[in-house]
């Protein structure tokens, strides 16, 4: 069950334009990094909503007395289920997009504008914010395991895909409104690569702009990602989507 913070609060209460581009952050036990991510997102767009996937840190303690849209979950659900919630609420505010970024600090919303300039000249693609085209940014074994994913998630959409499982990227609202994962990956990290290929399946188009990337010294160990559990979720949805296809061709 999710609560919406401030429902009645300031963050509602000011006039929404419609055409507006959001910012959707889910956030999970994040309490270190996430005043600091929210505050400087705001330095980029008003529109920001946090949703916490069920934190016991204070995540949203450290964020209530900002303005924001703030969406309490009281169970643990995965990044996907957040999203989905965070998109539902952008779209219901008129939305004309929603960007995605991560609560953990390795994105640096001050490139925001890059996403809505690129936007601006490709209104119906999906805007991926792209880590690789710096090797010595990325830990090396992030590097290949996001190299090899992306190999096989371009092969599964048909299109060449620079970085699949970036978080940061831009989604239109009438992509949102009409492709979906898929009910079986929901709940993990496998989502926004079949979004991915889901998008690129529909006619949409995939855009790139290359970002900065930053990861603490204990990263591994601070990640949500189950290296074990998560990357075999991928092989399968993966397969899937090849079989799938194959039997439509």
């Amino acid at each position: 069950m999710a609560s919406d913070a401030n429902a009645d609060g300031e963050s509602t209460s000011r006039a929404r334009q419609r055409g507006d581009v959001f910012v959707v952050i889910p956030a999970f036990n994040e309490v270190a990094t996430i005043r600091d991510v929210v505050q400087r997102t705001l330095q980029c767009t008003e529109h920001v909503i946090l949703v916490d996937d069920g934190s016991e840190d204070g995540t949203s303690e450290a964020v209530k007395d900002l303005p924001i849209i703030l969406i309490r979950k009281d169970r643990n659900g995965g990044k996907a289920s957040a999203l989905v919630l965070g998109f539902g609420r952008a779209l219901k505010e008129g939305a004309a997009a929603v960007i995605t970024l991560d609560a953990d600090g390795q994105h640096f919303p001050e490139e925001i504008p890059l996403f809505l300039d690129a936007f601006r000249e490709h209104p119906d693609h999906v805007i991926v914010g792209s880590r690789l085209w710096n090797r010595a940014a990325v830990p090396g074994i992030r590097y290949w395991a996001n190299r090899l994913a992306s190999f096989w998630v371009s092969l599964a959409s048909g299109v060449h895909l620079e970085d699949a499982q970036s978080g940061f990227r831009l989604y239109p609202s009438t992509l949102l409104e009409s492709v979906s994962a898929g009910h079986k990956t929901q709940q993990g990290f496998t989502f926004e690569s079949e979004f991915l290929i889901n998008a690129a399946r529909a006619g949409y188009g995939v855009s790139f702009v290359n970002i900065r990337v930053t990861y603490p010294k204990n990263h591994m160990q601070q990640t949500h990602y189950d290296h074990v559990h998560d990357n075999a979720r991928m092989v399968r949805m993966i397969a899937g989507k090849l079989f799938s296809g194959r039997r439509k061709s």
